[in-house]
């Protein structure tokens, strides 16, 4: 294939698709991850959609790819990938290539399915008064068939939303989009395109690539390093940075609150309110410009010409 718009549309625009399904796959599965509990019906709505357009636009991907010939009608081919069928498009998928799934795989394809095209309109209807949300019911009853658990949804006695939950989502996840990411790859290949690679670091890396759907790693790490943080003695110009800065005055009569905010923010927003009544009394704008350093590309704290206290705060 030489470089003609063909070329363009399933190498570079269709490489986007990837990485933009990559992304709310990512998204969909760490949405799950900060979820205590299955109480709040808002949050299993945001994992079923952004998994359900992650799911949906990877495999449009892979269907043009197998199916798409150069002679065929291309206002025809394009309409028929005018669907939120999750379940018609995986079996024009199969029709092509052999996809194994399970039982649970396939009741979770067909939810999504229902989610996506109507299921998610449903609080709309003034007959959704008279019987639980549907999406968020539907997601539970799966969760309880695939590990034969009950959950809760009583926010007193509610069931914790743990690490073999969240394992069991990131195994049924995986196993369909990475073999679909599969077919796409080979075909790509095949056609001599580029469409499956994906940015290093990005969100879709860590999905196509790495193969992880779980946040298991990234929270153990940010654990690893503030103990490392608080148990180093080790000198570096960071730290150094760091110990110049004089502190805010924080009420730290609890500080695995204030650990749980690092890991956690939009969880425990209601602890800003601490930081604003500091900054209401005592606001220093030149001290807060030195704080937002901390974290930011492109500034190097290590300088062996100069001390790092002249540097920054002379």
């Amino acid at each position: 294939m030489s470089y003609t718009p063909e070329y363009f549309w399933k190498n570079f625009r269709l490489g986007t698709e990837v990485q933009i399904s990559g992304a709310f796959i990512y998204n969909a599965l760490y949405f799950f991850d900060q979820m205590e509990h299955f109480c709040n019906d808002e949050e299993i709505f945001e994992f079923l959609y952004n998994t359900s357009v992650g799911l949906e636009r990877l495999e449009k991907i892979a269907v043009i790819l197998l199916e798409h010939k150069t002679a065929r009608n291309q206002e025809e081919f394009e309409k028929t990938l005018i669907t939120h069928s999750h379940l018609e498009l995986l079996n024009r998928i199969k029709k092509k290539k052999e996809i194994t799934l399970g039982k649970i795989h396939n009741k979770f394809i067909q939810l999504l399915s229902n989610f996506y095209k109507s299921m998610r309109y449903n609080r709309y209807n003034l007959s959704s008064v008279y019987e639980p949300n549907k999406d968020a019911h539907e997601f539970i009853n799966l969760i309880q068939e695939g590990l034969n658990i009950e959950i809760k949804t009583d926010i007193l006695f509610a069931t914790a939303n743990d690490e073999k939950i969240k394992k069991f989502i990131g195994k049924l996840v995986g196993k369909i989009v990475t073999q679909i990411y599969q077919i796409v790859e080979e075909e790509s290949r095949s056609l001599n395109l580029y469409t499956y690679e994906t940015a290093f670091n990005s969100k879709a890396y860590k999905i196509f690539m790495c193969e992880e759907f779980t946040f298991q790693k990234e929270n153990l790490f940010k654990k690893e390093i503030l103990i490392h943080l608080l148990n180093n003695e080790e000198e570096s110009g960071f730290v150094e940075f760091i110990k110049c800065i004089e502190p805010i005055a924080l009420d730290m009569g609890d500080v695995h609150e204030y650990v749980k905010y690092l890991l956690n923010p939009h969880k425990n927003i209601q602890m800003l309110d601490e930081l604003e009544s500091i900054y209401e009394d005592d606001f220093d704008k030149e001290r807060m410009e030195i704080v937002e350093l901390i974290g930011k590309d492109n500034v190097s704290f290590e300088n062996e010409n100069e001390d790092v206290e002249e540097e920054f705060f002379s």
